[in-house]
């Protein structure tokens, strides 16, 4: 019975969030698929922007942890105007620090294109592509600003909402812009410049109508406030950044194959997101799980949480696995009208998928570790992951097999560093079991 209960809490947990990001991750890939019918030179532009937009989201996933943490922790203090000025703070901490690296980001394109070894080809296309895109992009980082302060203030039903409402938006839009009005891969970054736009114009004014935010700082020591959101923030950001700096690597290994392994990643890794947006639910309701049972010194209920979620995560991802194996063919044309690109996204489809439900245990320890507050475990597994398996494995697989090979390596990669995460966990809970018995 204790299992069964324990199954539905984290069930009701997880779903709000599952339906909202699902969207998200449903409208990107929707988003790749359209931008795929436009040849090897959009879906290329698109592969070098990847990780420079896992970069933009690395920082806003940070400062978003730092969010939840401390206004929370005002909250439960009962310093409700302190919380509401953390709320201000934040935001506009994130939005002129995201305008500000967007603008340089901008500024060195060519230099960062010629880092990830970029033919001169995409070069034009990036070039207007990336106006549009870094302003959308900031126009995301921005809601998502809003989302965290809503969750930390106890309301998910606001952003996991919007999330969808967004998302419609952005598919409804998305064929308009690209197609209809011709403006190829540009129209959809308008698109989605539009969508979150008008999550901002919706979301803002409840979240101000709440008292969620305050620029009223008169009593606020703010060089010892953003101390306390950096402190928390720092670990966050440089474990969230971890994973584009990886891409950028894999990138410039893609790119040795020409543009159409750079573009099929491209695909391929959209997919990916998709297949595992159940993972990603249950690293964003997980952990105030986590942060409450562990107030409580319940370490026990913890680690039988922990362990029916990674049962759920292996099982769940294995069958996706399996129907994507037997889904290959139709998905990766459905996803692409160049046959090269096809054929290497074949290659993805078939093999990466199997080793998602390791990546997948991965993730969600790393979310645990720092919901336990072990954030140095946490950035360890991460940095683990990437640079002691997931890279050279890569690296080691595309010089045996060279593109095959490459795919084989993600593969072995993945499982790898779901184990090796696995146990950095236990040990974690190991000692926190031996120096608070229960």
């Amino acid at each position: 019975m204790e299992s069964v209960s324990r199954a539905k809490r984290l069930f009701s947990t997880t779903l709000p969030m599952l339906f909202g990001v699902l969207s998200l991750m449903s409208f990107q890939l929707v988003d790749s698929a359209f931008i795929g019918q436009l040849g090897v030179l959009p879906l290329a532009a698109q592969g070098f922007t990847l990780p420079i937009q896992m970069i933009i989201i690395g920082i806003q996933v940070g400062l978003g942890i730092a969010t939840t943490a401390v206004i929370s922790r005002a909250l439960g203090a009962d310093k409700c105007n302190y919380a509401k000025q953390l709320g201000g703070l934040i935001l506009l901490m994130g939005t002129l620090g995201v305008a500000g690296f967007a603008l340089l980001l901008y500024a060195l394109r060519h230099p960062i294109l010629m880092l990830l070894d970029a033919p001169q080809s995409v070069f034009p296309v990036i070039d207007s592509y990336w106006i549009i895109w870094l302003v959308s992009a900031w126009a995301g980082a921005v809601l998502y600003f809003f989302y965290s302060i809503a969750r930390a203030n106890g309301n998910t039903l606001l952003p996991g909402s919007m999330m969808v409402v967004t998302s419609l938006l952005n598919l409804v839009l998305d064929p308009v812009f690209i197609f209809w009005l011709d403006w190829g891969i540009n129209g959809a970054a308008v698109a989605t410049l539009i969508a979150f736009g008008s999550g901002v114009v919706i979301v803002a004014p409840r979240v101000i109508r709440k008292g969620w935010i305050s620029m009223a700082w008169h009593d606020l020591d703010i060089a010892k406030s953003v101390k306390s959101i950096g402190h928390i923030m720092g670990p966050a950001m440089i474990s969230q950044l971890l994973p584009p700096v990886s891409s950028m690597l894999a990138t410039k290994l893609l790119a040795g194959f020409g543009p159409t392994a750079v573009a099929a990643w491209a695909l391929g890794s959209r997919f990916e997101f998709f297949a595992i947006v159940s993972v990603l639910a249950l690293t964003m309701s997980m952990p105030p799980m986590v942060g409450r049972l562990l107030g409580k010194g319940d370490l026990t209920e913890i680690r039988h949480l922990v362990k029916l979620a990674c049962q759920f995560v292996l099982g769940f991802q294995l069958l996706i696995a399996v129907v994507t194996w037997f889904a290959a063919d139709p998905l990766a044309q459905l996803m692409t009208s160049d046959q090269q690109v096809t054929d290497i996204l074949h290659w993805h489809l078939t093999l990466v998928p199997f080793s998602l439900g390791a990546l997948g245990v991965c993730m969600l320890m790393v979310s645990i570790t720092n919901a336990l507050g072990r954030s140095y475990t946490a950035l360890t597994i991460s940095a683990l992951r990437l640079f002691a398996f997931f890279l050279p494995c890569l690296w080691l697989g595309a010089q045996v097999a060279e593109l095959y090979g490459l795919f084989v390596g993600a593969l072995v990669g993945n499982i790898l560093a779901g184990a090796v995460a696995y146990g950095m966990y236990r040990r974690a809970m190991a000692k926190l079991m031996t120096r608070k018995p229960l």
